[in-house]
């Protein structure tokens, strides 16, 4: 079953206008924020770097938020535009690449890029036509493990070890600064762009997932209730650093399909 997008925009009379250059930049995708300030603070963080893609995922206290406008300083523009989502997997379905921002460790095998390593491979992938996303979990915990794994890739501040804390728009700030500093330093920058297929986009790799989760319950591999949650992960995770595009992820659901026609005779 692929994910649906139930999201929803909110406009009211704003003060500001996006520049023309903030076009294409990576979606800011917060996931279960938990103030409407840090909200604010985040949307002019992203403006002051030029990006405007704001996707909530289910905030704690609604949305639209009058106080997130009151510490926007001006970034209207930002929360006019953002969109709200029920769940991760909705917010992140039509982006290709997606990071997730931790502070630590989370046993999962996935590339660790620091904020700048990340802002050169958005940026090469944004000539091929793919649009990227980053991660932010709410500001007491952070990011749950389930939401990690729809990630393809860790992104971590290398800070001093010794205190690491970051507030959420300070985090967002570090991200969206290398991002366009990364088209300051490289402008006119050229990638090979591939026409007869692009990456994958993350509705169309959940589907593969829930197809192939769907096969290994009937066959009995994921019998395991304990062990289940774990194992999806995994192999979730192994896809995700497959960077699969869109060609393949068709091919490798019609693995599945003939398998199961083999298995059962169909």
């Amino acid at each position: 079953m692929s994910v649906s997008q139930t999201s929803t925009k909110h406009r009211r009379p704003s003060k500001t206008s996006a520049p023309e250059y903030a076009e294409g930049g990576p979606a800011v995708v917060l996931v279960e924020p938990q103030m409407g300030e840090n909200i604010g603070m985040v949307a002019r963080a992203m403006l002051n770097c030029a990006l405007t893609d704001l996707r909530l995922v289910a905030p704690r206290d609604g949305w639209p938020n009058d106080k997130a406008y009151k510490t926007a300083s001006g970034a209207d523009a930002v929360l006019d535009g953002a969109r709200v989502y029920a769940t991760t997997a909705e917010a992140v379905a039509d982006l290709t690449h997606v990071y997730a921002t931790t502070a630590r460790a989370r046993d999962m095998t996935k590339d660790v890029l620091t904020p700048r390593g990340a802002a050169a491979e958005m940026r090469a992938l944004a000539t091929e036509g793919g649009q990227s996303g980053i991660l932010f979990g709410k500001e007491a915990v952070g990011l749950h493990n389930d939401d990690i794994a729809l990630a393809d890739s860790i992104l971590m501040v290398p800070l001093n070890p010794g205190f690491t804390s970051l507030n959420l728009a300070q985090a967002v700030l570090l991200a969206g600064y290398e991002w366009f500093q990364a088209a300051v330093d490289r402008p006119g920058e050229v990638q090979e762009v591939r026409l007869d297929t692009r990456r994958a986009t993350k509705e169309e790799l959940v589907g593969l997932f829930e197809h192939l989760e769907r096969e290994l319950d009937d066959c009995g591999f994921l019998s395991v209730a304990a062990k289940r949650p774990t194992m999806v992960r995994n192999l979730r995770n192994m896809f995700q650093r497959a960077r699969m595009t869109e060609q393949e992820v068709r091919t490798f659901r019609g693995v599945i399909a003939g398998l199961v026609r083999k298995r059962t005779g169909g």
